[in-house]
């Protein structure tokens, strides 16, 4: 029991050496975000109404991108559609052609 109480007294004095516990480590991390958000404002490259309007713009592009790309897509895919219909319908002639020779 004494054992028991001494771990416990050690883990209490370990925890208070380890700079201050869970107030400590909060306090850490908001000072952390404040620093982050200030240099986050020192270095950044334009205003915030021309950030949003390069965002805009590059948003824009990247759906037209995206569009013709899925138009593209979508060519692609009707013309292999199509060859494979081809083909299959080729394959299908062939074999009536051999069934019909053969009776």
């Amino acid at each position: 029991m004494a054992d028991d109480e001494s771990e416990v007294d050690a883990m209490t004095r370990r925890a208070d050496h380890s700079g201050r516990g869970i107030g400590g480590f909060a306090a850490g991390v908001v000072f952390g975000a404040l620093l982050g958000a200030g240099i986050a404002l020192m270095f950044a490259p334009d205003r915030g109404d021309v950030t949003r309007r390069h965002l805009r713009r590059r948003l824009q592009r990247l759906r037209e991108d995206a569009a013709d790309g899925l138009e593209r897509a979508g060519d692609r895919a009707r013309r292999d559609l199509a060859r494979g219909r081809r083909h299959l319908e080729d394959g299908v002639e062939r074999a009536a052609d051999k069934a019909r020779d053969a009776l």
